[in-house]
C-alpha cells in the first residue's frame, strides 16, 4: 500500500496577482502545480482570463521560477466550477496531464470539500464516522425542481460529517465518492439542505436574503484538498486550501 505523505499547505508568499484577483500557489514542480482557484473564475474557456490562462502568463514572466518559461500551454488535470473556490492541480504538459488522468480515471485520487449549507446540522462531530448521501444521479447538471436529473441515473455516494454550524447554516466536510456532475450541490439539495448561495439548486428567496442580510454573493462551496501521487513518487501528497475562505466564515460567524 502507498503511504500518504504529511499534508503540504500554501505558502501565503506565494500569490499571483493578475486581473483583480488573487491566485495562491499551494505547491509547484517542473511540470505540475498545485493552486487556489478564486470563486468566479473559469478554469477555462476565458481566454486571457481564465485559471490556465494567468497562470501561464506567471510561468512565462518567471514568476514561478521551478518552472520552465518556455512551457506551450497550462492544462488543467481535473475541474471545479466557476462558483466553487480551491484547490486545482494543474499540468505543464501533455505527458504530466495524462500522469494525472490515469489517477483520476482510476478513481485514486481522493477530494474533500467544505460546504456551507442551510440548516442547524449537529451531528457526527468531526472526530466521529462519517455519513453518506446516496441518492443515484445522471451524469448531467440538473436543476432544483429535479437534483437527481433526468434520465438514467447511477450509484452515487457523497461521504460528509458535520464540523460547527450557527442559527441556521452548517459547515460539513463532503468527500464525493462518485463523480457526477454538481455532486455535492445535488446532495445536499435532495438532503433538504442546500448549499448556501447556489444558484442553480437553491431558492431565489434564500438567495435574495443571503445578499440583503450578509452581503453574500457566492457559492459556499470550497475544494479544501485533493490527495494524489506526483511525477516520481511511490506515495500519495496531500494538498490542502488555506482554509475556509473569508466569506464564507464571515457568514457563519454573523449567524451565531
Amino acid at each position: 500500500m502507498m503511504g500518504s505523505k504529511l499534508s503540504v499547505k500554501p505558502d501565503p508568499e506565494t500569490i499571483i496577482a493578475a486581473e483583480g484577483v488573487r491566485i495562491t500557489v499551494v505547491a509547484c514542480g517542473s511540470r505540475w502545480l498545485v493552486v487556489e482557484k478564486p470563486c468566479g473564475m473559469s478554469i477555462h474557456n476565458d481566454p486571457g482570463g481564465d485559471l490556465c490562462s494567468l497562470v501561464l502568463a506567471a510561468v512565462r514572466a518567471r514568476r514561478l521560477p521551478a518552472m520552465g518559461n518556455d512551457l506551450p500551454a497550462i492544462h488543467a488535470a481535473h475541474r471545479i466550477d466557476r462558483d466553487t473556490s480551491g484547490i486545482v492541480m494543474l499540468a505543464g504538459d501533455r505527458e504530466t496531464l495524462a500522469f494525472f488522468g490515469e489517477q483520476f480515471a482510476a478513481k485514486a485520487v481522493h477530494k474533500r470539500y467544505l460546504a456551507v449549507v442551510h440548516g442547524c446540522l449537529k451531528g457526527p462531530g468531526a472526530d466521529q464516522r462519517w455519513v453518506d448521501w446516496n441518492w443515484p444521479l445522471t451524469a448531467t447538471a440538473a436543476g432544483r425542481n429535479d437534483p437527481r436529473g433526468k434520465g438514467k441515473r447511477n450509484p452515487c455516494v457523497t461521504r460528509w460529517r458535520t464540523l460547527a454550524h450557527s442559527s441556521h447554516y452548517s459547515l460539513v466536510e463532503c468527500e464525493p465518492i462518485s463523480g457526477r456532475k454538481h455532486q455535492i450541490r445535488r446532495h445536499a439539495k435532495l438532503a433538504g439542505n442546500p448549499i448556501v448561495g447556489d444558484r442553480r439548486y437553491g431558492s431565489a428567496r434564500s438567495l435574495a436574503y443571503l445578499r440583503r442580510q450578509h452581503d453574500f454573493n457566492r457559492l459556499g462551496l470550497h475544494a479544501h484538498a485533493l490527495t494524489l501521487r506526483l511525477p516520481g513518487e511511490t506515495g500519495t501528497t496531500t494538498f490542502q486550501s488555506g482554509g475556509l475562505p473569508e466569506t464564507m466564515r464571515h457568514l457563519l460567524e454573523r449567524d451565531r
